[in-house]
């Protein structure tokens, strides 16, 4: 007894020293991990993630990336097990097909959340199969010619924005001329075109201008979580997706469920029960109407199953009055072909990510796209001339609405090089996209010899500061550089940097151009007289609407 009292004494009394001794080998480990302390980067980034979660938490991680990379080269350390690369060479490997690189543990983090069960997606699965067998199944969905089905959708939401924007904050009546956050207004835009193309339903942000169910509010908070914990994914595992959390969701003591999921069930529902009402006109939105969600049908092991069998796709689908062009029923048509992996939940999956995945990154690049034409006015003047030629010239097919099709919008030079430059000074992922080396290692241009599982990755913004690619005037925004056929940063540049020729659906609109076509010179002298900054305002809600999926 005096043995083992003695042993626990000197335990405690040498506690602190223990501690530091296991903490020291912890670190020293970390350090030396897979060889890769031969990288440069910062001393604590090579000892503890948690270095990567602080710089992330400060909400400016991409400039830590450049200035690291400006100081460091092309590969530097940015945690114990991970690397970072800004070689284009490099990239060709990590992300190109078939190269065995998968993703890491930061996706998982992103998975949404329904009645406790957590819903893998294309964007967030790390299961390889899994990805091929959905991305097969939907893939049709998305090519460039159904794509551009989906435009009287988003022609139908532009109007509505126009239309708003000139009542909420353009016009003199008692409505009008209130302060707009133009950021947050364009998100509503980005959601309700979202909710058109995907259930031919908007959310309704845009008609009751407010944040509809708190989903935009959620999904910043929720976007606020996953970048510092998708650092450190094992948090995850301990805060959101804890499994006494979920489970307590799944036996209906808390409610665990993503409002966008519940909007998508309830979509879902709609569409495939027999009992209720059909989906209506692009025109119509989800806050006018008052879906019936039956639960007690529901299966209690499938968290979104709506109360229909698969049968129900094709009477559902007999129905005329129901939009045949939209996503989700594209996706059930899928399911229709493919219902045993198809199933109705990962049909709302899909339904799903596509307000997490197209609205956000939707909303930020329309956003810096104004800003940045709003910061350089020069560029805004050469975009509203161009548009303007093309007025006089008859170009445009529609002179009533103002809207512009996708089509004719590529033939606009300028206006692409403003999407273009805009996409490269402020591209809308602000982390890297994570990769796992394949078991054996592999050689990575620019970094030799990697040993397998190490997380490997790039940024955009580090990779649109190269100035061998895009000039040493990198910082500034300057949509010619796109334009000149011989410069050489703008053959390279194309390869690196998202472009118009690589965006789904680009729309624009012209409705109060500064030259109507039948007024002349004297009509344009006269709009271009009006006070700057409701001419700022009028001119960004009427002459440039990009839609980028």
């Amino acid at each position: 007894m005096s043995f083992l009292s003695t042993t626990l004494s000197q335990l405690i009394s040498n506690a602190p020293l223990l501690l530091t001794a296991v903490l020291s080998i912890y670190l020293l480990r970390n350090h030396f991990n897979k060889r890769l302390d031969k990288y440069p980067g910062p001393i604590l980034a090579g000892l503890t993630n948690w270095w990567r979660f602080y710089i992330v938490a400060k909400r400016r991680a991409e400039l830590t990336h450049i200035s690291l990379h400006e100081k460091h080269g092309d590969v530097v350390r940015l945690g114990p097990n991970f690397l970072s690369f800004s070689n284009p060479a490099s990239l060709k490997l990590i992300y190109g097909l078939n190269k065995g690189f998968t993703k890491s543990e930061f996706y998982p983090v992103q998975q949404a959340v329904s009645n406790g069960h957590p819903l893998p997606s294309l964007f967030s699965t790390t299961d390889e199969s899994f990805h091929a067998s959905l991305r097969r199944c939907v893939s049709s969905a998305f090519s460039m010619s159904t794509l551009i089905q989906y435009e009287p959708f988003v022609t139908s939401t532009t109007e509505l924005f126009l239309s708003k924007t000139e009542e909420l904050y353009c016009s003199d009546g008692k409505e009008g001329q209130k302060s707009c956050d133009f950021s947050k207004w364009l998100q509503f835009y980005a959601f309700d075109v979202i909710g058109e193309m995907t259930y031919s339903k908007r959310h309704g942000f845009l008609e009751r201008n407010e944040d509809v169910e708190g989903i935009v509010a959620y999904l910043g908070s929720l976007f606020d979580y996953v970048a510092p914990i998708g650092q450190i994914p094992l948090l995850d595992k301990l805060l959101l997706k804890n499994p006494l959390y979920l489970l307590a969701s799944k036996w209906g003591l808390i409610d665990s469920t993503f409002p966008v999921a519940k909007f998508a069930k309830q979509r879902m529902v709609e569409r495939l029960s027999p009992s209720s009402s059909p989906s209506p006109s692009p025109s119509t939105s989800a806050s006018d109407s008052n879906p019936t969600t039956p639960t007690n049908q529901s299966r209690p092991s499938d968290p979104l199953t709506p109360p229909a069998t698969p049968p129900a796709y094709k009477e559902k689908e007999k129905d005329s009055r129901v939009p045949k062009q939209d996503l989700l029923s594209k996706f059930l048509k899928a399911g229709e072909s493919k219902p045993d992996f198809m199933t109705p939940t990962l049909v709302t999956t899909m339904a799903i990510s596509m307000a997490f995945a197209g609205s956000e990154t939707t909303a930020i690049s329309l956003s810096s796209i104004f800003y940045l034409l709003l910061k350089h006015p020069l560029c805004l003047r050469t975009l509203l001339d161009e548009l303007d030629t093309a007025a006089r010239s008859n170009y445009f097919s529609d002179n009533e609405t103002g809207l512009v099709t996708w089509e004719e919008s590529q033939g606009l030079p300028y206006l692409c090089a403003v999407v273009k430059e805009a996409f490269r000074v402020h591209p809308a992922p602000g982390l890297h996209l994570e990769r796992v080396v394949p078991a054996p290692g592999c050689e990575i241009p620019g970094a030799g010899f990697v040993e397998g599982g190490t997380i490997v990755g790039a940024s955009a913004w580090v990779l649109h500061r190269r100035r061998d690619i895009f000039g040493e005037d990198v910082d500034v925004f300057r949509p010619e550089r796109w334009l000149s056929s011989s410069s050489s940063s703008s053959s390279s540049s194309s390869s690196s940097s998202s472009s118009p020729s690589s965006i789904p659906g680009t729309w624009i609109n012209r409705k109060d151009s500064g030259v109507e076509l039948e007024g002349g010179e004297a009509k344009e002298e006269e709009k271009r007289s009006l006070e700057a900054e409701e001419k700022r305002i009028k001119e960004m809600g009427a002459y440039l609407l990009h839609f980028v999926f």
